[in-house]
Parts: C-alpha cells; sequence; structure tokens
C-alpha cells in the first residue's frame, strides 16, 4: 500500500509540475538537493512554492472534494446515527473552505487545477466501487461504511498533509497540512469511538 501510494503522489507530481513548466521560477526540488532558501526575496508569499507545496494542494483539494460527495451522500440519507450525521456536517463546513484557499493558491502558483489528473485510492481515495456501495447503502448500514470508508479516507489525508510538514515551504500550506493532521487525527478517534458503538 505504501509502495503505491508513493508510485501515485510520484505520477501526480510529475503531472503537476508538468502544468507549472516554466512559469514556476520559484519552485525548487528538495529531491535535488537545492536551497530552499534560493528564492527571490521580492516574491510575493503566495507565490514562493515549492514542489511539494504545489502537489500537497492539487492533491489534497481532489481528496477534500471526495470527502464532500461521501459526507452528501451520508446526508441524503434517512435513518442514519445522528453522531454520524453531525461529524459529516463538521466535515463539509471545514473542508469546503479549505478547497476554496486551495484553488486560489493554485491559481497563484500557475497551476491550472482542471487539468490535474485524478488521484489513486492507494492515498486515501474512495474506488468508484467504495463510492457506489456507500451510495447504495441504506440508513442503518450507510452510518458504519461511512465510517469506515472516512477513517481510510482521513488516514490518507493526515500522510499526505505529514509530507507537506516535513517537504512543503510555503508556509500557508504547511500550517493548513498541520491543522489537516490535527483535525482529522482528533475525527478518526471519534469515528472509531462512534463505530464501535454501532
Amino acid at each position: 500500500m505504501k509502495t503505491r501510494s508513493v508510485a501515485s503522489a510520484a505520477l501526480s507530481l510529475a503531472a503537476l509540475l508538468a502544468l507549472v513548466g516554466c512559469a514556476s521560477t520559484t519552485s525548487t526540488d528538495h529531491m535535488g538537493g537545492m536551497d530552499h532558501g534560493g528564492s527571490s526575496t521580492s516574491a510575493p508569499a503566495s507565490a514562493e512554492a515549492n514542489d511539494d507545496d504545489i502537489m500537497f494542494a492539487g492533491m489534497m483539494k481532489q481528496h477534500h472534494e471526495q470527502a464532500i460527495e461521501m459526507s452528501d451522500m451520508l446526508l441524503g440519507k434517512e435513518g442514519v446515527d445522528e453522531r454520524v450525521v453531525a461529524l459529516a456536517q463538521r466535515i463539509k463546513a471545514a473542508q469546503r473552505p479549505e478547497i476554496q484557499l486551495m484553488d486560489e493558491w493554485l491559481e497563484d502558483w500557475g497551476v491550472d487545477a482542471s487539468a490535474m489528473g485524478g488521484m489513486d485510492h492507494g492515498d486515501g481515495m474512495m474506488s468508484e466501487s467504495d463510492m457506489q456501495a456507500l451510495d447504495d447503502a441504506t440508513g442503518a448500514e450507510a452510518g458504519p461504511l461511512f465510517l469506515v470508508q472516512m477513517i481510510q479516507h482521513h488516514e490518507g489525508a493526515v500522510e499526505m498533509a505529514q509530507d507537506e510538514v516535513d517537504n512543503g515551504r510555503n508556509p500557508d500550506a504547511v500550517a493548513l497540512a498541520e491543522t489537516v493532521i490535527d483535525a482529522q487525527t482528533e475525527e478518526i478517534a471519534e469515528m472509531e469511538e462512534i463505530l464501535a458503538t454501532l
């Protein structure tokens, strides 16, 4: 699973870098041993992003979008435990503004977010069959299924965010990654507690 996740991330990074091209003059490649402090000091803070920042924003945006889609599926059902409903509502409320923020960053960095490729479910993303199973689930079974899937989804997000904390350069992107780690780690523990009682 780890190897598959790394391979997927590498492919996504390659696609993102192709989109950015030569326009990203402030970008640095930590894998190439370049100095992270080598960008122009006259560049606006929003433009000071390395390859990891770009990959983080692009991938986490897609990740958040699927979490909102999953939450909407659950919220459209009846008979779901009220704790699961409240959690889904909180996930939507937290992640929607973060998507908007990452969209703004990608635009500032010269990345066409609409042209990005899809993510592999090895990053915690649900497959089409996973999403169909959640869509088909009734209220009574939808709650536990949503929790199981969202725990996996959050675990993938936490791993992606930790990569950004370790390798990113843009302070705003790193701060968001730290927020994702804290918030989603807490939600994983909450979901595990709820799941144990259903």
